[in-house]
């Protein structure tokens, strides 16, 4: 399957510094989460761009991670990630990711002798392990709460 990524590196500085000032402009807008129309001008023309309230969504987020000098990666949902790529998108080792595999707890399919994961696939494992980690945590500070630890709500 054809997949079209994009990997922005981390910003310089100067770049960040933009970033900043952008998010910040935008966010008054993005806020309505409906499209939203830009007026793109150059030194010859300025010319009216309408875009998806999804659209606006992402270049917040996008904006947001590059002022805060961190690099960016865009990976279509529909997306077949070889098990390098699925182990980078989880932040695990590969071999790691090859135990989940094989222990069917995200689906793949085999292309010759490689792996490949779709992205949803990868994104849901994903959100499972992040909704899991956060009723531990919820059960650890109501513990916390009820032996009077010092936490409080």
């Amino acid at each position: 399957m054809y997949m079209i990524a994009h990997r922005q590196l981390p910003p310089n500085a100067h770049d960040a510094a933009i970033a900043r000032v952008s998010g910040q402009a935008l966010s008054r807008y993005a806020s309505a989460k409906a499209p939203l129309k830009l007026r793109v001008t150059d030194a010859v023309q300025a010319e009216p761009i309408e875009l998806p309230a999804g659209a606006v969504v992402l270049l917040m987020d996008i904006l947001e991670a590059m002022a805060a000098g961190r690099g960016v990666t865009i990976i279509p949902e529909n997306a077949e990630l070889t098990t390098v790529q699925a182990a980078e998108v989880l932040n695990v080792s590969r071999p790691f990711l090859i135990k989940l595999l094989e222990e069917d707890k995200i689906p793949y399919r085999k292309v010759g002798k490689h792996r490949r994961i779709r992205m949803e696939d990868v994104m849901a494992y994903k959100t499972a392990i992040d909704q899991e980690r956060e009723a531990v945590l919820d059960q650890l500070v109501a513990k916390a709460q009820e032996q009077d630890m010092g936490y409080s709500e």
